[in-house]
């Protein structure tokens, strides 16, 4: 491997800091997105149970909060009612909407670096490639009348230009996996947070209504 990139020249380096970086990036998302970190299955039910007929106090909203990001969104409307009892169904919906668009900036984070991972990946390979060229036709410069270039030259241009090009796709095909499969799964829960909410609001628009 190494020799791989000795052979590849500097080109290769930004490369793989992209390579190390997208690999941390798609290491964090798989700990941040788990679902008992997001949306637990029965959080919902729990959070039904425990203020169906009462709002619960200011502590159990608190641990609540603290669950996951599905916690954090349906504790906002309980905090709403402690705050202001009155509350509408409009001004709840509002307060939790609120409070969603910030978990799913959350649940998005490191995602548009991943997917600038997987675009500059091969035009740093092109990259490459072109300084990989550029030393190919360099090494024929020098050549006299016979046209007889140094062929040691010329197999370290036409090298640098295939390690890069391939270490470039290699890159950026797995970042595009993981960016499309995260994409996918913030979408799904982004879903699951609206759908949830919007049927903890209507409970807490009965339960304020008693």
């Amino acid at each position: 491997m190494l020799s791989i990139i000795q052979a590849a020249g500097w080109p290769i380096w930004p490369l793989i800091a992209c390579s190390i970086f997208a690999l941390a990036l798609v290491f964090e998302r798989f700990i941040s997105l788990k679902t008992a970190r997001v949306a637990p299955p029965q959080l919902l039910d729990e959070a039904i149970a425990v203020s169906k007929d009462r709002l619960p106090s200011k502590d159990t909203v608190q641990q609540l909060a603290q669950n996951s990001a599905l916690g954090e969104v349906l504790a906002s409307g309980l905090q709403q009612l402690h705050a202001h009892p009155q509350s509408t169904e409009d001004e709840l919906r509002a307060h939790m909407e609120s409070s969603g668009r910030a978990v799913a900036h959350r649940l998005e984070k490191y995602l548009s670096a991943l997917a600038t991972i997987a675009s500059a990946a091969p035009l740093l390979g092109l990259l490459g490639t072109v300084i990989g060229m550029i030393e190919i036709f360099g090494s024929q410069s020098g050549a006299g009348a016979m046209g007889t270039g140094n062929p040691g030259q010329l197999a370290h241009g036409i090298s640098i230009a295939l390690y890069n090009t391939a270490f470039g796709l290699i890159v950026a095909i797995p970042a595009l996996i993981f960016w499309r499969y995260f994409r996918s799964r913030v979408d799904g829960y982004v879903l699951q947070l609206e759908l949830s909410s919007e049927q903890f609001v209507r409970h807490l628009s009965r339960l304020r209504s008693k």
